[in-house]
């Protein structure tokens, strides 16, 4: 596995949403409202990886109902 080099200041992870997979369910924004938004498109965005703690935003990709976020830490893969 390679290490993520571009992660966020304090909870040093990279969240990617798949906008391909993307309903716009908004589970995401339900469960952690700072870090994902809705854009125009009714799609997840990422506003703030560091706008809830990792605990948080990786129960939030789990709320995912088409697992569309991924979630990555500087040693790799956290979800899913």
């Amino acid at each position: 596995m390679t290490p993520v080099t571009e992660v966020s200041g304090t909870n040093r992870i990279r969240i990617d949403v798949d906008r391909e997979l993307c309903i716009g369910s908004g589970d995401c924004v339900d469960s952690a409202p700072d870090v994902f938004q809705l854009d125009d498109e009714g799609k997840a965005v990422v506003v703030d990886p560091d706008g809830a703690p990792v605990d948080d935003i990786v129960d939030a990709a789990r709320n995912c109902p088409v697992t569309a976020i991924s979630v990555t830490g500087e040693e790799g893969e956290i979800y899913p």
